[in-house]
């Protein structure tokens, strides 16, 4: 069986491994090729610009996946998860503070094998494409934040998890998925005021008219909108985005100052109407109860699996604790849900696509939207021609190309845009 899983891991980084080598490859033959909906817009240096960073980070990508994919081998089916496991039961023999030595010392090693990785992406490819403006003492400062709320949260969620395990050991796995279910409403509650607030400046939006007009479009839309922010995201790197936060109708809306220099005031509208279309559809809780639904079987499935005395066995060991156990288990999870991976993409796309549509029949105008879209491609370098079965299997929204494309010719809706 060990073999088996073994060979299952090693498929997986295979076909994960080909799909990219396809979507490099189409990106090579294509990606010089203006699209229509480009034209005007990109010109050759820009396009040679976008594929060749779409190929660097495809690389990284690809470099990081097979490290990661050898140091997990290694760790399971080396002995090395038992060796580690006995020396956390040598410091300390109580289950909580065990499980929380087991799970800090996993995190923290993981961040520390990802530092190459992330300074290569942010001071070499990101620095070489111009995105990059974090200073090596501002990634420092946010390595050791990340840390240690990465620490906190682990301690916090494991600790809880096994002091709920010791009370309830028939039950533990429904009051788990409880606990988890209303810590993560909780920190989607407190993140904008607590956490957010350490990596980013908030302050309120400085062009003059432009909450206003979001506010009318909110008001359209029947949502309230407590606040609207601007953040300086320009300190960390030139890519763009916007957000909503908040529970319930009463909303917080982000703009990255990147995303107010690149947009019109019109275009940064569109954007945000799509934003609504994605709280006014639903996506956000039908997310959540797909999320907490696969969450809950999967707990249940571990409560079966734990009491399993093959398990340790699935990678060659002949006793495991509790937390290895755990790790065994999410092992066999990540193998489980790979084969998945499009089912998500897809549901993502539609609901990318539904939103899309939304704002189009909210704003009236579908060209400020589309034109934001091309402009944020071209500032973001994005990749206008991917491979189409890499699409399907990882594309959480659907290529842009096509998404301007069905933004021009929808049906019912006059278009703005000049021949």
């Amino acid at each position: 069986m060990m073999l088996l899983l073994i060979s299952v891991y090693i498929l997986m980084l295979g076909f994960r491994s080909w799909l990219l080598s396809l979507n490099i490859g189409n990106l090579k033959q294509y990606g010089l090729t203006v699209p229509v909906e480009f034209n005007g817009v990109i010109d050759a240096e820009r396009l040679r610009a976008m594929s060749a960073y779409t190929v660097e980070s495809s690389r990284l990508s690809f470099i990081e996946m097979l490290a990661g994919g050898c140091i997990n081998l290694v760790f399971l089916f080396s002995g090395a998860l038992g060796l580690y496991d006995r020396w956390i039961a040598s410091l300390t023999g109580s289950l909580v503070p065990g499980g929380i030595l087991f799970a800090l010392m996993l995190v923290t090693a993981g961040m520390i094998l990802d530092i190459p990785f992330d300074l290569v992406k942010h001071f070499i490819i990101e620095q070489r494409h111009g995105f990059n403006s974090m200073t090596p003492r501002l990634w420092i400062a946010d390595f050791f934040k990340s840390l240690a709320l990465s620490a906190f949260f682990s301690s916090l969620i494991v600790g809880s998890a096994l002091a709920i395990m010791a009370y309830s050991p028939a039950w533990w796995w429904l009051w788990v998925w409880a606990f988890l279910l209303v810590f993560g409403i909780f920190i989607m509650y407190i993140s904008p005021y607590v956490i957010e607030p350490l990596f980013f400046k908030f302050e309120p939006v400085t062009v003059e008219g432009l909450e206003l007009k979001i506010r009318s479009l909110m008001e359209r839309a029947g949502l309230k909108v407590s606040r609207v922010f601007q953040v300086d995201a320009s300190r960390r790197s030139r890519h763009s985005n916007a957000y909503f936060t908040g529970i319930g109708r009463v909303k917080r809306i982000v703009l990255f100052d990147t995303l107010i220099q690149q947009l019109t005031q019109d275009e940064l509208l569109a954007v945000l109407a799509h934003e609504v279309g994605h709280w006014k559809k639903k996506h956000v809780l039908k997310s959540i109860v797909m999320s907490e639904t696969i969450a809950l079987c999967g707990l249940f499935l571990a409560f079966h699996l734990l009491s399993w005395r093959g398990l340790p066995g699935l990678v060659g060991l002949s006793g495991a604790s509790l937390y290895a156990k755990a790790v065994i288990i999410g092992f066999l999870g990540s193998l489980a849900m790979f084969p998945l991976t499009p089912l998500f993409s897809a549901l993502s796309r539609r609901n990318e696509n539904e939103a899309d549509r939304f704002a189009r029949e909210l704003t009236g105008r579908p060209e400020n939207l589309a034109s934001a879209l091309i402009k944020l491609s071209k500032e973001n370098l994005a990749n206008l021609h991917p491979h189409p079965w890499y699409a399907a299997f990882y594309y959480s929204h659907p290529p842009i190309v096509e998404r301007v494309r069905r933004l021009r010719t929808a049906p019912g809706i006059v278009s703005s845009r000049t021949p």
